[in-house]
């Protein structure tokens, strides 16, 4: 390669570095927001109803622990599968900061004295009412709901928006390399979409400030990661 080239190589990958430090630093003050808000919200929370076994706040806690396991496994996959250092960092990242979030909600359930398990199938509480009555997820009373993330109707019960399928998490852990990376991103900015619109559901359901300060850190974080790992994908096309 000639030095020109060499130059022009080292000059494209640098500001997709420094745009990387500057996602992930969003991610962190995110997070740091979302402690600070969190804090804030357990001191309130003495002045608010403990919610019950089939209330929205249980509902999220619950799904969205499951929604951010599955987060968490793919991100430690693709790390033993790359050595690229953006989306080693990232995965690194969403596992630390997802394993971390699903101990919060796990918490909760623990001091609301409520079980991990629901006696209700999953999505359940993504039908009950919005706070403004637009019922943004309900149609017509007829028990289903629309995925934003791919517009398909859903009912309680069937995956949650962006999950991915057994098949998908076999087939990354047979690849490697380009490959692996592509799939992994392509998996985890649908599994983000799907956990944007989980957390954006509970926040037009509840007013608990405790799980209003981790909703909101969610989307703000994940919209974030989307952004970046759009990116990341777009220059393995």
């Amino acid at each position: 390669m000639s030095d020109s080239g060499s130059v022009t190589a080292a000059g494209s990958a640098a500001p997709r570095a420094s745009r990387g430090r500057i996602v992930l630093a969003a991610v962190v003050a995110a997070a740091v927001i979302g402690i600070a808000a969190f804090s804030a919200g357990w001191l309130a929370a003495p002045r608010i109803a403990t919610p019950s076994d089939t209330s929205v706040e249980a509902g999220f806690a619950r799904d969205m622990q499951e929604h951010h396991d599955q987060a968490v496994q793919m991100a430690m996959i693709v790390r033993q599968q790359t050595d690229d250092p953006e989306v080693s960092s990232l995965a690194y990242d969403i596992a630390t900061s997802q394993a971390q979030q699903s101990g919060q909600m796990y918490g909760w359930l623990n001091l609301w004295q409520l079980p991990q398990a629901s006696s209700q199938p999953t999505m359940t509480w993504m039908l009950q009412p919005t706070l403004d009555g637009s019922d943004d997820h309900a149609h017509g009373g007829d028990g289903t709901m629309t995925n934003t993330v791919t517009g398909a109707e859903m009912a309680p019960g069937d995956p949650m928006p962006g999950m991915a399928s057994a098949e998908d998490i076999a087939r990354l852990s047979t690849l490697t390399g380009v490959e692996a990376e592509k799939l992994f991103l392509q998996l985890m900015i649908a599994h983000h979409k799907g956990g944007v619109e989980m957390a954006e559901a509970v926040i037009a359901r509840t007013t608990n400030p405790v799980v209003l300060a981790l909703a909101n850190a969610i989307v703000f974080a994940q919209n974030g990661e989307i952004q970046y790992m759009q990116e990341l994908l777009a220059a393995r096309e």
